[in-house]
């Protein structure tokens, strides 16, 4: 471990106290640091609520940090914090942490927890929605697995997922898939169905979902595509809150009618895109 004081010469002698976060914001970026950790007295950056960011990106610091100006507030540790991130995050260190000192073991969460622990501002979020590549399989196979065994999902073998990983969308959130949702299109009848949709269960307390089904609602209507279907036998009230209605097996396209399982008994549901 290296210790830096906050003292600082110049060529002509002359002594400057500088704070904490110009140096460590200054070293972050000479040694293209992928992350920096601040600490204030503070969980995190409070919004007006006393509610904690978990994150933001460096044009919503500086929302935060032109109202602590206004509260003549810029001095305090997570106005300068802020001050940091923002010039750090925009010459290349990916994330910046702002933790509390006051709370016991708030590092130790940060670092090795997957979540972490108070405000971390970044240039990107976290967590994308994003087109799946071969090297997700991993983590798919292990976020369906659990539903493939319960009976919810249809079970996929790795072979499968290879050979159709380009009909999948992953959430990914820093290098974790959370959650992953299959587009089908049978472009004959302007139709495509929604399968394989999964939450990680650390994770299913927002619209994760619901994100996912946007992001493939938009897919589909860029194939051109007019309809989408869902086959469920266990989240019938969560798509018809997003706006599905049952239909029957009359309705499907030809090859997925020729497929359907009756001993399984899925639901069918429908929306228009």
């Amino acid at each position: 471990m290296v210790l830096l004081g906050p003292i600082a010469s110049s060529v002509t002698g002359e002594c400057f106290n500088l704070t904490s976060e110009e140096i460590a914001t200054q070293l972050a970026i000479k040694l293209k640091a992928d992350k920096l950790i601040g600490f204030c007295s503070e969980q995190g950056v409070l919004s007006e609520d006393g509610v904690v960011f978990t994150e933001m990106l460096p044009r919503e610091a500086e929302r935060e940090l032109d109202k602590l100006v206004a509260q003549r507030a810029e001095d305090s540790g997570t106005g300068r914090f802020l001050r940091g991130a923002i010039t750090a995050c925009r010459a290349g260190v990916p994330r910046c942490h702002l933790i509390s000192y006051t709370e016991d073991g708030a590092l130790i969460q940060e670092l090795f927890s997957f979540d972490g622990i108070g405000t971390q501002v970044v240039m990107e979020s976290a967590e994308q929605i994003r087109q799946a590549a071969i090297d997700d399989i991993g983590g798919i196979l292990e976020l369906i697995r659990p539903l493939e065994q319960e009976g919810i999902l249809v079970r996929r073998s790795r072979e499968q997922l290879e050979q159709e990983i380009e009909q999948f969308t992953v959430v990914d959130r820093d290098g974790l898939i959370i959650g992953c949702a299959a587009l089908y299109p049978f472009p004959e009848e302007g139709m495509a169905e929604m399968a394989c949709v999964a939450v990680h269960p650390d994770f299913r307390d927002s619209d994760r979902g619901a994100a996912m089904l946007a992001h493939l609602r938009h897919q589909a209507k860029e194939q051109g595509l007019k309809t989408l279907f869902v086959l469920t036998t266990r989240s019938l009230h969560w798509f018809r809150e997003q706006g599905f209605v049952e239909c029957s097996v009359e309705q499907l396209p030809v090859a997925k009618k020729a497929l359907y399982n009756f001993q399984r008994c899925s639901k069918i549901l429908i929306t228009s895109l």
